[in-house]
């Protein structure tokens, strides 16, 4: 789709033409995020997390830089390095738990952006190319995001490195030599501490890659919106800047307030005290716990405890684990529904609010809680479920519910029917 309306970039100057003619990078941001960029006018405040989830990203990587030149990737001083941050270095206490808190508000946005996704169906075409990029973006800030809990070298740091490599010993025939090839040997030691802070520092920077890909494939069918309705008209849209560049500085206001609240006044509310020990491989924790926003995955890995024919329960906890997120990349084929939004899908509605979303919330209870009675068995019950809704439920429920009627244009959803405007509406260019 391209939109024949779209303001034209023109320089002003005889100095912004020559850059114009030379480097053009002026054009690409007005083009990009300016006036020359048309957005659906019925966007609401859930098409704000995309400027947040980049925010976030850009604070990861100026506080994770600064950090890294105080940061000692040694075994032996890798925890005393930290508290050295924390204690001696100009700032360093801010700067680390910007950072650590950082982690957190970045995965915050993003589920709250995958989940406005899952319901305003973003993953349908025109826009399977941006669904699918996201995912990749979700799985290297995964990545990303558990190596750097590794990095302080406390308990909850060694032992959950310890746990997690382990997962890959399920594998059948190569799973123990490819632990020891990860780990640089067969404990987590200064060689993984070495090669997780080394990856730490450098895939952030590849999901910058992968998201201005995502950008980039998001200009082309142009963004979605609550409806679900494409543009019709140049009535349906409005420039970029100014009006959803206020709303996104609005937005990021709002999240800088509770952010900053979280960072001055309870920065460890989010972390796990017994990564404030030295990491200690003869003293077991009690309870071994990664981050909160793995708990999800975490308690799927678990909810498997008992073999199956010949198949391993670990190894059967391994695929479900990483089946969980897979399975996002096939939802805009799983979905067949013709209409997007789920505002007009009354059965589809029903099942995301009271399946998915309590399945969910579930899941991260029973992740963060201890591998007992009754978090096993809630677990496996929404595990169950999860794989459910998205494998068996969806694909039903886009073949038998009746939609309700959609509005004829974005700008009938909003200032309500007109005759007038329908019969004389000027049709994209597709």
């Amino acid at each position: 789709m391209s939109f024949a309306w779209a303001k034209e970039y023109k320089p002003a100057s005889g100095l912004t033409q020559w850059l114009d003619e030379k480097l053009p990078l002026p054009r690409f941001v007005y083009n990009a995020v300016g006036a020359g960029y048309p957005v659906p006018r019925n966007l609401n405040y859930m098409w704000n997390f995309g400027v947040l989830a980049g925010f976030c990203l850009m604070l990861q990587i100026v506080t994770g830089v600064i950090l890294a030149m105080h940061y000692a990737p040694n075994a032996l001083v890798a925890f005393d390095s930290t508290e050295h941050i924390m204690r001696d270095v100009n700032w360093g206490w801010m700067l680390r738990y910007a950072h650590a808190n950082g982690a957190s508000a970045f995965f915050v946005v993003v589920y709250l952006h995958i989940f406005r996704g899952f319901f305003y169906s973003s993953y349908k075409a025109p826009r399977e190319m941006i669904w699918l990029l996201g995912v990749v973006i979700f799985l290297l800030m995964m990545a990303t995001a558990f190596m750097g809990y590794v990095l302080p070298w406390g308990q909850m740091s060694f032992w959950g490195a310890k746990v997690i490599t382990g997962l890959f010993g399920a594998i059948p025939l190569v799973g123990e030599p490819l632990q020891v090839w990860l780990l640089g040997g067969f404990a987590p030691d200064n060689a993984a501490l070495n090669r997780f802070f080394s990856l730490h520092f450098l895939l952030p920077f590849v999901i910058a890659g992968v998201i201005i890909l995502h950008i980039w494939a998001l200009h082309i069918p142009g963004s979605s919106n609550p409806t679900g309705v494409e543009v019709k008209a140049e009535s349906d849209t409005v420039p970029f800047h100014p009006y959803y560049t206020a709303k996104d500085g609005f937005g990021l206001g709002i999240f800088l307030l509770i952010y900053c609240g979280i960072l001055f006044f309870a920065p460890n509310a989010l972390g796990h005290p017994d990564n404030y020990i030295p990491a200690n491989p003869l003293s077991t924790p009690a309870h071994i716990v990664p981050e909160w926003y793995f708990w999800p995955f975490y308690a799927i890995l678990r909810a498997f405890t008992y073999d199956f024919l010949f198949i391993p329960a670990k190894l059967m906890g391994v695929l479900a684990m990483f089946g969980a997120i897979l399975v996002w990349f096939f939802l805009p084929w799983l979905d067949t529904s013709p209409v997007r939004s789920g505002h007009y899908r009354p059965l589809f509605r029903k099942f995301f609010w009271f399946g998915l979303i309590p399945t969910m919330a579930v899941l991260f209870y029973c992740g963060g809680a201890p591998a007992e009675e009754p978090y096993v068995m809630l677990s496996q019950l929404a595990s169950l479920y999860y794989f459910a809704h998205f494998l068996i439920i969806l694909p039903l429920v886009s073949s038998i519910e009746k939609p309700e009627p959609l509005p004829f244009s974005i700008t009938e959803s909003i200032l309500g029917k007109d005759e007038s405007a329908v019969l004389n509406a000027t049709p994209a260019a597709a």
